[in-house]
């Protein structure tokens, strides 16, 4: 695809380079970190270059000075590799007064990361890289910003970039990584089968020295992708993986293989939102379990678009996958961060945006129809009642976000938002 767009993350990255010595960009593999900051670095090292990877590493050791010098900003590439730079840089920054003078990329947490000798602070900012929206991809209008409802603004009938449900299956299937959009036909689904194929066979165990079996990664892989969307624990995946695929692995080894797969930034599970609303004994404070991209999960699970459409239920789950992908670029690109809400009477929300200054938005994810709209309305409504009931702050806006649909527009009844994916944008 040629009419994506430039990336939501661009801007953030220009504003923490002028606001900190060096900027840590983190993200899973292939999701367009290198590309981002080598469109504003001045110099670059790549740190895993096959051919240079074990001469950097010795460098980095007895003289991390040479790696460092540059023109900036200066790109180092892979820098977990090396664990030892960050020291290097923040006692540069310190001895030389730096502003937007490194910008280090990761795709994977270093091994030895609790052996910093320094936390960083005022030094080092940080940011997240995920695959694209669909605003980045060119596949929405952005007539529906959430910026401006947050400012207050009310929409009437805002166009959104038409699709079928096929196709939405194949956008699901497909994912947000770059490479991908600019394939065609089959092609365009190997991205994030090559993904997953990486992570079992090489990244997995690689991440922190760990041996690992690829067939139990992709088993476990498999197991977490059928509980998308929902608040499955550890001895919940366990007793999926002994119905399913084995029933040797204990409690180590699965806690063990998530937290690699979270080291590579594979798996980006959401927190739970804990408003005033009943006694902290009263909300679930499980996190939803998530890829951070929708195809990982389908690739695991061997799905194309067709199997998708012949099941709709799993469908809607990594249909919100892919929703709160999308949310979570859009809202740190307004300083906030995506929560879900679950209390034990049963009454959840997909996704609460919340921003520093306390306001907030309630959203309910589902494929579309009048019905299951309408059951996303029900939650809403709800939600702000018992908000309401509770004296709280009031939702800036209440939205049910769906997959398909040529407009969004506002129920008149409740004033709720209804707005297909392809229509949003930060």
């Amino acid at each position: 695809m040629d009419n994506y767009r430039k990336r939501i993350v661009d801007e953030l990255l220009d504003l923490k380079l002028s606001s900190s010595a060096a900027v840590l960009v983190e993200g899973t593999k292939w999701c367009g970190k290198t590309t981002t900051c080598l469109q504003v670095a001045k110099s670059s090292i790549f740190m895993d270059e096959p051919t240079k990877r074990e001469q950097n590493i010795e460098l980095a050791s007895i003289s991390p000075a040479k790696l460092l010098s540059g023109e900036y900003p200066r790109l180092i590439d892979e820098w977990q590799i090396a664990p030892q730079l960050w020291d290097a840089i923040r006692y540069k920054a310190d001895r030389e007064s730096i502003i937007g003078g490194y910008m280090i990329t990761g795709s994977a947490v270093p091994v030895d990361i609790n052996e910093l000798k320094h936390s960083g602070t005022g030094r080092f900012s940080w940011l997240k890289m995920r695959p694209m929206s669909l605003w980045e991809s060119g596949e929405s209008s952005g007539s529906v910003s959430l910026a401006e409802l947050f400012r207050g603004r009310r929409i009437d009938a805002e166009e959104a970039h038409p699709f079928e449900l096929e196709q939405m299956a194949e956008i699901v299937c497909r994912g947000g990584w770059p490479q991908s959009l600019l394939m065609n036909g089959r092609a365009k689904f190997e991205t994030s089968k090559n993904v997953l194929q990486a992570i079992v066979q090489r990244d997995i165990s690689r991440v922190d020295g760990t041996e690992r079996n690829p067939d139990r990664a992709l088993k476990l892989m498999r197991s977490y992708a059928r509980i998308q969307g929902t608040q499955a624990t550890a001895k919940v995946i366990m007793a999926d993986l002994s119905t399913n695929e084995m029933s040797d692995m204990i409690d180590d080894t699965v806690y063990s293989y998530l937290n690699a797969l979270r080291k590579l930034f594979v798996i980006e599970d959401s927190s739970a939102w804990c408003p005033n609303l009943r006694t902290k004994d009263s909300i679930r404070t499980s996190d939803t379990r998530y890829f951070v991209d929708p195809s990982i999960a389908t690739a695991a699970l061997g799905f194309g678009p067709g199997e998708l459409l012949n099941d709709l239920k799993t469908f809607g789950f990594l249909f919100e996958t892919m929703v709160i992908r999308d949310l979570r670029v859009y809202a740190e690109a307004l300083g906030g961060e995506v929560r879900h809400y679950h209390d034990k009477t049963g009454l959840e929300c997909d996704a609460v945006i919340h921003l520093p200054n306390g306001t907030y938005a309630l959203l309910e994810v589902k494929i579309g129809g009048k019905h299951l709209i309408e059951e996303g309305t029900r939650t809403l409504n709800n939600l702000a009642r018992l908000i309401s009931v509770k004296k709280l702050r009031e939702p800036e806006f209440k939205m049910v976000i769906t997959a398909v649909g040529e407009y969004a527009y506002v129920r008149k009844e409740d004033g709720i938002i209804v707005c297909p994916i392809s229509a949003l944008k930060s």
